[in-house]
């Protein structure tokens, strides 16, 4: 698959090859909802807690003798239907971490790269290099490449400038192409990417 190479200016000035094995895969979408998935349930902290009648302070006498007071007979005030008393059943601290081979977690991006690509929502630039952080050139940057709604840019390595010119926009979101995942890939509308991070998803995924 051929595309087009962009300057900043929104200029193309070459054109790039998007190998077949990565961008124009068959798109597996119960694969991609697995990892997506995945993805959000490893996000999880898991650190809710509720405490038992075992766990909650008081309750440590019978509060009236067994019989002979015409009321229901009761052993603790912090049984689960008194009010203050133990929760039932209630949310302990757990993982919700899934386990998933790295060859479908891989085929999931292939088929994340490939519904952008074949929807033409993949923009490749020659070099994306900033000497100050101004949100304004952004804006400008994605004007000129015709992005008119949520974009992806997907940097070859950590870039302060282009991360402090980025922060500021709420559809706009850098990452480090080596960290790609299914999750921003779908949340995002567009993909921007310099020739070298296309060279290191290429050594992962080829």
């Amino acid at each position: 698959m051929q595309v087009p190479v962009y300057n900043v200016q929104g200029e193309q000035v070459n054109e790039a090859e998007l190998r077949d094995d990565i961008f124009a895969v068959p798109v597996n979408e119960a694969l991609m909802h697995q990892a997506l998935v995945r993805q959000l349930a490893n996000a999880r902290l898991g650190t809710h807690k509720t405490k038992a009648r075992g766990e909650v302070s008081g309750g440590g006498r019978k509060p009236w003798r067994q019989k002979g007071t015409g009321r229901a007979r009761q052993g603790s005030i912090r049984a689960p239907h008194w009010r203050g008393g133990g929760i039932v059943f209630g949310p302990t601290p757990r993982s919700y971490r899934q386990k998933m081979p790295r060859k479908m977690r891989r085929q999931a991006l292939r088929s994340a790269l490939s519904v952008k690509a074949t929807g033409s929502q993949v923009k490749v630039l020659d070099v994306l290099e900033m000497s100050e952080p101004r949100t304004k050139d952004v804006l400008q940057i994605l004007q000129n490449l015709s992005v008119d709604s949520s974009a992806l840019i997907l940097l070859p390595r950590r870039d302060e400038v282009i991360l402090r010119s980025v922060r500021n926009l709420p559809k706009v979101r850098t990452l480090v192409a080596q960290y790609l995942n299914v999750r921003d890939l779908l949340t995002y509308d567009y993909i921007l990417m310099p020739l070298a991070s296309l060279e290191v998803i290429e050594g992962i995924l080829g």
